[in-house]
């Protein structure tokens, strides 16, 4: 991804925003009779917010940072900002120009200086942006591997290329991708036109690769394999489970589950389940064990990103690869706890 290092490096910069974008969330009432229905009552959801401040605010300054970069001094004329990113979006750019004095510098323009006003990178921002290529080539075998993960988890070992550029953000791959990173590598991948589409393909399969994120987190806790055993172990009342096919768990806060649903909880972490590298064609649907394997097909996906978050949106756009569920938000929220923006892997 074009900037997810210097992303990385000027999180270390950034100030907590004390106010964050408002995220509302529409609670409704029953109504009686033939009353009238009572409003709407909206509550904010504060870790809604923080997650969309998150992803605003680095954005503007990665956009920013590309603009400066490309200029020929390394530094920009305020007056000119507005013919890069129109007078709306200009205002935006201004007020993180001011917000982050750690970042970009503004210079000229006094009352004792004629130089109109501009602005460029801190001394401190071009040390961290001039060691961004670096980074990226340290990446790449990450990067690399992490596409190949990618395409193993689909039914035929391939994905469209336009659906891998609408998460390469999220897989931290550069923008020039087709041509700088896949090329190199023609063992791995190969482009071929599928009715008239490009389609990015697995050359070879790595059994080595179908490690999932969650066995290695496993074995990284020194979970034992109760496979064979009858060994008991008690489930917590959040729902966590130390066993081979168990997920780790968070439910939202505030969420006090009762005893019936801990005991299905409870059967569905030990419920084992198909490998989510295995063909998804070779499974019924309506199999508790393959709905369970959706599940960790999901979790892998979320893991292969850098932030270990996609849209809605973005995971339905692999239905097709994946075999994901017609009605895929419903399994979103039925497994709210295991697939969420923020999970831990």
């Amino acid at each position: 991804m074009q900037g997810t290092s210097m992303f990385l490096s000027l999180n270390k910069l950034l100030k907590c925003s004390k106010t964050g974008s408002m995220t509302w969330v529409p609670v409704r009432h029953k109504s009686s009779g033939g009353r009238r229905p009572k409003k709407k009552i909206y509550h904010r959801v504060h870790e809604l917010d923080r997650v969309m401040d998150l992803q605003k605010k680095p954005s503007l300054i990665l956009q920013l940072k590309s603009i400066i970069q490309s200029q020929r001094q390394q530094s920009l004329f305020l007056r000119d900002l507005e013919k890069e990113v129109g007078f709306v979006q200009k205002w935006n750019f201004m007020a993180v120009i001011e917000k982050y004095p750690a970042i970009f510098c503004v210079e000229g323009g006094g009352s004792s200086n004629r130089t109109p006003p501009s602005v460029r990178l801190t001394d401190k921002a071009q040390k961290i942006a001039s060691e961004e290529g670096e980074a990226r080539n340290l990446m790449e075998p990450i990067l690399v591997n992490n596409l190949r993960k990618l395409l193993m988890l689909s039914v035929d070992c391939r994905v469209p290329l336009e659906k891998i550029e609408f998460i390469e953000s999220e897989l931290g791959l550069p923008n020039d991708f087709k041509e700088s990173l896949i090329p190199k590598y023609p063992d791995y991948f190969s482009v071929k036109d599928v009715n008239g589409k490009p389609y990015l393909n697995l050359e070879n399969w790595d059994s080595s690769l179908t490690v999932t994120a969650r066995e290695e987190r496993a074995a990284q806790d020194g979970i034992p394999d109760f496979n064979g055993s009858r060994k008991q172990v008690r489930i917590s009342k959040d729902g966590n489970y130390r066993g081979p096919n168990a997920f780790r768990l968070s439910f939202p806060v505030g969420f006090r589950p009762n005893k019936s649903y801990l005991e299905e909880i409870e059967r569905w972490q030990k419920m084992d389940f198909p490998s989510p590298y295995l063909n998804a064609r070779r499974f019924e649907a309506k199999d508790p064990k393959a709905r369970k394997r959706v599940v960790a097909v999901l979790h892998e996906l979320l893991s292969l990103t850098m932030e270990k978050r996609m849209t809605s949106a973005q995971l339905d756009a692999f239905h097709s690869e994946y075999l994901l569920p017609s009605r895929l938000l419903l399994c979103l929220i039925r497994h709210h706890a295991t697939c969420q923006s923020n999970a831990e892997f």
